[in-house]
């Protein structure tokens, strides 16, 4: 992987193909590897990015607090250093709020946004009250009592259960903490979504028990002109369980 200097962190990334610039952006706890089989389907027409998100995969991390908004900075700076102006988000789940967050800060810059089994709403008490629980059994168990938790909720799919428990095993306990209170601290953005210029699309399985379809509902509701791509028999990680139809729907981003 490359490597890039930005906001006193090492950002990791891959980019392949050719054509105008995508950015997929992974979910919590993974890393860029999730979008693996998508990015290949997208590589001859796209000038695909693959960031880790800071402290994930081979990224570094800071021991300090931050939010969605830092992340997003994060990925400015990639493509500052790249020498993209603009560019389409699509993003995983967490990755799907740091994507929200880049497209307030800098709607300038997007060209078109998907959020992948996302949302636009902020976390309930009871679930900014759980991601702190859980960022404090990771901080006393380590990244496992995730990894045990989270594999049989991201996918229904075995293949996909072996991938994202393997991969959940390797992340940084600081990036895994770091991002659950980030997470539970960041806004609703729903307001912001539903007056937006540019693309939309919504890709979600109506088998995603961690995000539940209605989320992307809410989100069609207020804004009609969006593309949603209902996956039947998708959990949340249909970039793996629909790769096809995934890479199909990210298209009409930049199409």
């Amino acid at each position: 992987m490359k490597k890039v200097q930005v906001n006193n962190i090492t950002l990791a990334y891959e980019r392949m193909g050719k054509g105008n610039p995508l950015m997929l952006i992974h979910g919590y706890p993974l890393d860029h590897t999730s979008w693996a089989e998508v990015a290949s389907l997208l590589e001859n027409e796209f000038d695909v990015i693959l960031p880790d998100l800071r402290g994930f995969g081979q990224s570094t991390t800071l021991e300090t607090p931050y939010t969605m908004s830092d992340m997003a900075d994060d990925l400015a700076g990639l493509l500052d250093h790249l020498e993209i102006e603009k560019v389409a988000l699509a993003g995983h789940s967490m990755g799907g709020y740091v994507a929200l967050a880049f497209a307030k800060k800098y709607p300038q810059r997007v060209s078109g946004l998907g959020l992948v089994s996302s949302q636009a709403a902020a976390d309930s008490p009871e679930g900014k009250d759980r991601r702190y629980q859980t960022a404090a059994d990771v901080a006393q168990k380590g990244v496992g009592v995730v990894a045990d938790a989270m594999t049989p909720k991201l996918s229904a799919d075995v293949r996909v259960q072996a991938f994202v428990r393997v991969v959940i095993g390797q992340q940084n306990p600081s990036a895994v903490i770091g991002a659950l209170k980030a997470m539970a601290g960041r806004e609703d953005q729903m307001s912001n979504i539903s007056s937006v210029a540019f693309p939309v699309v919504l890709i979600h399985g109506d088998a995603d028990v961690l995000i539940p379809i209605d989320r992307a509902r809410e989100i069609k509701a207020v804004l009609p002109s969006v593309r949603f791509v209902e996956l039947r028999g998708a959990g949340h990680m249909p970039m793996m369980e629909f790769p096809n139809e995934t890479a199909d729907g990210v298209k009409f981003l930049t199409g």
